[in-house]
């Protein structure tokens, strides 16, 4: 089922791109436009600008583009379809289906996979109300000090023992029951018997960042094995691309200040239930460049929480060596370690939120613990604790910092400046602008390619143009692609972003794309002026082609004689 046409445009339409972009990356005014430092990429001074006009922003340095859509789906990493309904649903709007054809991906089997999911959470919810085990859970729950509020605010829910709890539920429906083993819900062994994945546990949804449930961790109630349970990898569920309870999260914050980054769900819930609801858990793995990212576009500061043990060092570690490339200006990333033998849920219960918090403002920058680990590692060994710092600094792309990391080592090896240090060690500045890619393309170009980079930068251009029936007799590369925009623009007042929308599917996205931030030095006043006369360019060379056409033909009827005689006067009015 496809999104039509008709509501992505007014969709686009409806959607102002400099307020979208000014919640994520706070804009300035800058002329006409808006500007800001690039939230893709690292640097010091911005090259991200946001056109209200044309709907569109454009990256200088890394050369990032697009619209609304372009821009949801890669600041918050989602599909597109998934992106539309992002957008839809800050608008208040229903996301429309009609019939498709092509290959698509199975927006049908996701959309089932979502609800199945869904109501799996609720028959966990009910079982923990209703379950003739329930007393034994709440037992549990007490003596963990969960309120019913939080229960509530994290849908936590109760697997029942026995092998066919949820599947009995599906017992008569294959179809689900099919479904419920692609997410996971389910476990078919040798012998095609299936039975409940999740079995006598506590259970927590995990939910993407629309709200939707995606995947569960579980937690045994007694002594069992193992201690937590996870949802496998499923067509919806991948779980380094997610964080528990960011959802929940932003459900209380819309705008955090501070993100708290721990290993477990009941370390996420222990602390909301204590007023520490800014904690969020990477699932059970290392956290992911992806989680990273999340991390980072989510808050200005990320704490980074971990077991003061052998294992939480080496966590907190790599997380580091995650993290450097990813930061740009003005991003905070610090580490906190707690006392042998605790976690944050058993800390939080045994200080209270006031000490746990001090605790986390006295976490160690991101430097500090960098050289601080560096320094017990080598100690004395100057040259390898040298070494070790400069191969994770050239990781950074953040200028800034890279050149604040070389200050401190310097000092810390006894020398004046990170000047002397790179002389030392033979480095060379590089300067700020090398990694920063394409700078797209400029000059005038060809004609043709003039007209629909102007058509695409300023459609109004093309509103009420008489047809032009020359060019669709002319033969040139890219004539096509012309004809076609100015069919879109000819009978209505549409944008850029909308304009270049109508070709997210085709073999002309990419092109169209780079000439939709294409410098053509075309100033503001001659606009009208110049596309007109590539227009009139491309009219004279048609006349041109069927000149050469006619007068190459030994036979021509009456009517050809006559074209040709008047193409000859026009040939000498051109000349």
């Amino acid at each position: 089922m496809a999104i039509p046409r008709d509501f992505i445009n007014d969709l686009i339409a409806r959607t102002d791109i400099v307020e979208l972009i000014d919640r994520k990356v706070p804009l300035k005014k800058a002329g006409k436009n808006y500007s800001a430092c690039c939230p893709f990429h690292s640097e010091k001074s911005p090259s991200f600008t946001v056109s209200r006009d044309k709907q569109f922003y454009h990256c200088f340095g890394c050369g990032a583009h697009g619209n609304a859509i372009d821009f949801v789906m890669e600041y918050e990493r989602l599909e597109f379809v998934d992106a539309i309904e992002e957008l839809a649903g800050q608008l208040g709007l229903d996301v429309p289906r009609e019939q498709g054809s092509g290959p698509r991906r199975d927006e049908g089997l996701s959309r089932d996979l979502y609800q199945l999911m869904e109501e799996a959470a609720l028959f966990y919810q009910s079982q923990l109300r209703q379950h003739a085990d329930r007393q034994r859970v709440q037992a549990y729950l007490d003596k963990r000090g969960l309120s019913a509020e939080v229960i509530s605010d994290f849908g936590i829910g109760f697997a029942p023992e026995g092998w066919g709890g949820l599947l009995g539920r599906y017992r008569q429906n294959q179809d689900a029951l099919d479904k419920l083993l692609t997410a996971g819900m389910l476990i078919e062994n040798d012998g095609g018997k299936r039975y409940d994945r999740f079995r006598d546990r506590l259970m927590f949804p995990i939910r993407d960042r629309r709200g939707r449930v995606i995947g569960f961790g579980g937690r045994v109630l007694g002594d069992g094995t193992p201690k937590y349970l996870n949802s496998p990898e499923t067509p919806i569920f991948h779980k380094g691309n997610e964080l528990y309870g960011l959802y929940e999260l932003k459900q209380k914050h819309r705008d955090p200040q501070r993100v708290l980054i721990v290993e477990g769900y009941m370390d996420v819930v222990a602390l909301a239930q204590f007023g520490l609801d800014y904690a969020v858990a990477s699932l059970g793995t290392s956290t992911t460049a992806e989680q990273f990212q999340l991390l980072l576009r989510s808050a200005k500061e990320v704490v980074c929480c971990y077991d003061g043990d052998k294992a939480g060092f080496e966590a907190a570690w790599r997380a580091l060596d995650t993290a450097l490339p990813l930061l740009k200006p003005g991003d905070r990333v610090k580490f906190m370690f707690l006392d042998q033998g605790e976690d944050p849920d058993s800390l939080v219960r045994k200080i209270g939120k006031d000490a746990f918090e001090e605790q986390i403002a006295q976490a160690q920058s991101l430097q500090d613990y960098l050289f601080a680990t560096l320094t017990d590692k080598y100690g004395a060994d100057k040259g390898n604790l040298a070494k070790q710092a400069i191969a994770l600094i050239e990781k950074i792309k953040d200028t800034v910092l890279a050149n604040l990391l070389l200050e401190d080592l310097a000092h810390k090896l006894g020398m004046n400046s990170s000047e002397d240090l790179k002389k030392k060690l033979g480095l060379q500045t590089k300067p700020a602008s090398q990694a920063l890619g394409q700078k797209g393309l400029k000059g005038r170009g060809t004609p043709l390619r003039l007209a629909i980079a102007l058509l695409v930068q300023h459609p109004a251009l093309g509103q009420g143009l008489p047809k032009q029936p020359a060019l669709e007799h002319l033969k040139m590369a890219g004539i096509e692609l012309l004809n076609l925009l100015l069919e879109l623009t000819r009978p209505q007042a549409i944008n850029s972003a909308q304009l270049l929308e109508q070709f997210r599917e085709s073999e002309h996205w990419n092109p169209l794309k780079k000439l939709a931030q294409w410098e053509h030095q075309v100033a503001d006043e001659n606009l009208q002026q110049e596309f007109r006369k590539a227009l009139i360019w491309l009219n004279n060379q048609y006349i041109e082609q069927r000149y050469q056409e006619l007068s190459m033909k030994p036979d021509l009827t009456r009517e050809e004689k006559l074209q040709l005689q008047k193409l000859i006067t026009v040939m000498k009015g051109l000349k």
